[in-house]
């Protein structure tokens, strides 16, 4: 294997490494942020946050997967989850999830490709656009806590059930597709989390 392969890969497993540690806070953060909202009331923001923490674990282990294929070994730097008000919550996640979306992830998927590591390339694509979906409910959701109606107010007060593909994380509020979006995986296999 030539030098400039081996150097291709090293950075791709720097970059699973990068996503695994970034996967892993994720998951205690929401998992934190689950707590307060429920602490607060907003039931449906508390199984909301755990739905998507779920989703975070998914992203995590398929990185470990490949980190392990590569012959690396995953490690995790556990950062102090600062937990603030649930929309203060919902704003930090939304911020995370879209410098996954605009920064991280495009970047490691094109190196990636680039290196032709097919599967750390996918592993980053089931991630990123689990992530985008992640943005549009996390910003419907803040949309709801800063401006209810009457509907929506009761709403936030009573836990919903999302559901969680196990193969890419991807993360529906309801169980109406065949398939999953992202990695095509049978519908009736998803996780139910509440």
């Amino acid at each position: 294997m030539s030098t400039l392969a081996v150097e291709n890969q090293e950075q791709t497993l720097k970059n699973l490494l990068t996503a695994f540690n970034g996967e892993t806070n994720a998951s205690a953060r929401y998992m934190a942020f689950a707590v307060k909202a429920d602490l607060e009331g907003f039931l449906k923001v508390g199984c909301l946050f755990r739905a998507v923490s779920r989703s975070e674990q998914i992203h995590a282990a398929n990185h470990a997967g490949i980190i392990h294929k590569m012959g690396g070994a995953p490690q995790v730097i556990l950062e102090t989850s600062e937990v603030k008000s649930t929309v203060e919550n919902l704003k930090a996640a939304i911020a995370g999830e879209l410098y996954e979306v605009k920064d991280m992830y495009p970047v490691f998927m094109h190196e990636a490709e680039a290196q032709m590591l097919p599967k750390a390339r996918r592993t980053f694509r089931y991630a990123l656009e689990s992530e985008k979906d992640h943005v549009k409910i996390f910003q419907s959701m803040l949309e709801h806590m800063e401006h209810p109606d009457a509907e929506w107010r009761a709403r936030l007060m009573h836990k919903s059930a999302y559901y969680v593909c196990p193969e890419c994380g991807f993360t529906a509020t309801q169980s109406v597709l065949d398939h999953c979006p992202v990695c095509n995986h049978a519908r009736d296999e998803f996780e139910l989390v509440d």
